[in-house]
């Protein structure tokens, strides 16, 4: 008698298993969701090197509003404006650096270490851009750019459409 209980509470408890394991299997994981950043009120002193950023697939913005749609026409003309403004500091530090030392920092190490000035309490705080962006510096044309990563923003969008879409 004791074998044939144990044979039944072993196959209950696997046949248990079994189905909880299928039930898991069979709903949709959902995918993970965009981790994105603040921006609002932030600032940030972090500006990458222009050459290597491109080579990870990000591309220098034209600083122009792309949006057609009345509601991302505002988010667009801030983020834009953001950056014009935060580049106008910077050209602004490099012209004053220029008219000291006889020319603008060649290197991405010499801009960082004299204009941005990272970590340092007179160190130039730029406003935080969309998680999709970030500030670079271009060596060559010795200028603050705004690098966008398109894969980022296009996994962003699709976010935001499907939380719209949700709703």
């Amino acid at each position: 008698m004791m074998p044939r209980l144990l044979l039944t509470l072993v196959s209950a408890t696997s046949l248990c298993v079994t189905a909880i394991g299928c039930e898991a299997d069979s709903k949709s994981t959902p995918k993970a969701r965009v981790q994105t950043r603040e921006t609002i009120g932030k600032t940030t002193q972090e500006v990458r090197n222009l050459k290597p950023e491109l080579d990870k697939g990000g591309q220098v913005t034209d600083g122009k509003i792309h949006a057609t749609d009345y509601i991302t026409i505002q988010a667009d003309a801030y983020r834009t404006s953001v950056a014009k403004i935060a580049k106008l500091k910077v050209q602004m530090d490099l012209d004053q650096y220029e008219a000291l030392n006889g020319e603008k920092p060649k290197t991405y190490e010499e801009f960082m270490e004299k204009i941005i000035k990272k970590g340092q309490p007179d160190g130039i705080r730029l406003p935080m851009l969309p998680y999709y962006q970030e500030y670079g510096y271009d060596p060559d044309k010795r200028e603050l750019v705004v690098i966008e990563y398109p894969e980022k923003k296009k996994a962003f969008e699709a976010q935001q459409d499907k939380d719209l879409s949700a709703h």
